[in-house]
């Protein structure tokens, strides 16, 4: 596999980051480096990719499954966690290991009939994850200022362009970015659960007891998965750790994963922390007092009734910087499907500019917001599929990874969690239309 060779051959970085640490990659991996320093250069494309696991789609599903079944579902979003550490470090894997990205991979190895079905419904599920993000932030602003949903849209439209700049800036600029967004997230979240104050007994139950109530229970868990397992991070990863810092030989591509992995346990730990306490908050707050809500403006009044003031406007913070980071976040993964697929890409501006209209259509037409994220979050679920097979067969696939191919039991867990997702697909796809 041809290399980049640049500064004596050493390991760069290039293209998707800008490594501003001062010592090199080269002293990074040979061990000169040491503690939170050595880290560093490697933080950052698993906190890109799981914003993805934030984005408005989850608080829709969370809320609703918090509030219909109390902490009943909790497991599913742990369960659903350990998928996403797995895949997510599968995709980082893959770019290290070959230097392209799953889309890439998948045009050189499939007919190229398969490529184009492969581009085409993954565009489709970025615009229905854009959808979930677009409108839960123009949803934030109106709960939080109450500006009608058409305008806050197009000043949503505005703030995912500003995100977009910051990528022009260079990478670590656009991950600082997403990581503060992220933080403020985390901390909004966190002071709801403080004063919601759920029953620690039961938040554990619910999060190591597998079980369902009803086909409702079931249809919301695979929402759940949908909106936890996101296909186009899956995609987006493998671009973020493909050159940004390149080993020489598999003894360096090996210190590289082990480093990002950190990255991803991190990531991915403070996304599942969030989802659950979504729910937490929903069942603690709602479910205890008897009310379903299904709708986000009505979660947001009932947490002002049942919890204050400050705790209602934290959640349509939340709901705002989640919508505007996730945004930025999809239309990436635009760019990385089209080009790796059909080996074409278009100015991100324009891209940017194009997937703005179906939510504003939605918007425009008056759509429920939240019945559009859930439905959003239900095509997501069908394209989890498509993403994650190729995935697993191209990591799995020595003569494509050398050195970091997969284990035999991460294959096999590859293969188990691809089976799980198909089948509850056929189960949704039997309930909605039969």
């Amino acid at each position: 596999m041809e290399q980049n060779t640049a500064v004596e051959s050493s390991p760069i970085l290039k293209g998707h980051a800008v490594h501003t640490n001062k010592h090199s990659a080269q002293s990074v991996l040979n061990g000169d480096v040491k503690g939170l320093k050595r880290l560093l250069p490697f933080l950052g494309p698993a906190f890109i990719a799981s914003v993805a696991y934030l984005d408005p789609g989850n608080f829709a599903t969370n809320i609703t499954a918090g509030s219909k079944y109390g902490y009943l579902l909790l497991w599913v979003i742990f369960a659903s966690n350990l998928m996403a550490v797995l895949i997510q470090s599968l995709s980082a894997k893959l770019g290290i290991a070959t230097g392209k990205n799953l889309p890439e991979i998948a045009r050189e190895q499939f007919p190229k009939g398969v490529s184009i079905f492969l581009w085409i419904q993954s565009e489709i599920v970025i615009i229905a994850t854009d959808l979930a993000e677009f409108i839960g932030a123009a949803l934030g602003l109106y709960l939080l200022f109450g500006i009608p949903m058409l305008p806050a849209a197009l000043i949503t439209a505005v703030g995912s362009f500003a995100i977009l700049e910051l990528q022009r800036r260079g990478y670590r600029t656009l991950e600082a970015g997403i990581a503060g967004m992220v933080m403020i997230v985390v901390l909004a979240f966190a002071f709801q659960v403080i004063m919601a104050k759920p029953d620690a007994g039961s938040v554990l139950t619910g999060m190591f007891t597998p079980r369902f109530e009803g086909v409702d229970s079931v249809l919301l868990a695979a929402g759940i998965l949908g909106a936890t397992v996101m296909p186009h991070a899956i995609y987006l990863h493998s671009s973020l750790t493909q050159s940004r810092v390149i080993g020489i030989d598999e003894r360096e591509k090996k210190q590289i994963f082990r480093l990002e992995f950190i990255d991803i346990l991190i990531a991915m730990l403070i996304a599942g922390a969030v989802n659950m306490a979504m729910v937490i908050v929903a069942a603690a707050l709602f479910f205890k007092n008897g009310l379903v809500v299904e709708d986000l403006d009505i979660a947001f009044g009932q947490f002002r009734n049942l919890a204050g003031p400050v705790t209602a406007i934290s959640f349509g913070l939340a709901l705002l910087i989640a919508g505007l980071s996730s945004s930025s976040v999809g239309t990436m993964a635009g760019d990385v499907v089209m080009q790796g697929f059909i080996n074409k890409k278009i100015n991100l501006y324009l891209r940017r500019s194009i997937t703005i209209i179906p939510p504003l259509a939605i918007i425009a037409l008056g759509v429920n917001a939240t019945s559009a994220l859930v439905m959003s979050q239900v095509v997501l679920s069908f394209g989890i599929a498509f993403a994650l097979i190729p995935l697993v067969i191209f990591t799995s696939n020595r003569r494509i990874m050398q050195g970091l191919v997969n284990h035999r039991i991460t294959t096999i867990l590859g293969w188990i969690i691809s089976a799980l997702v198909v089948a509850l697909n056929l189960f949704l796809v039997v309930e909605m239309f039969v």
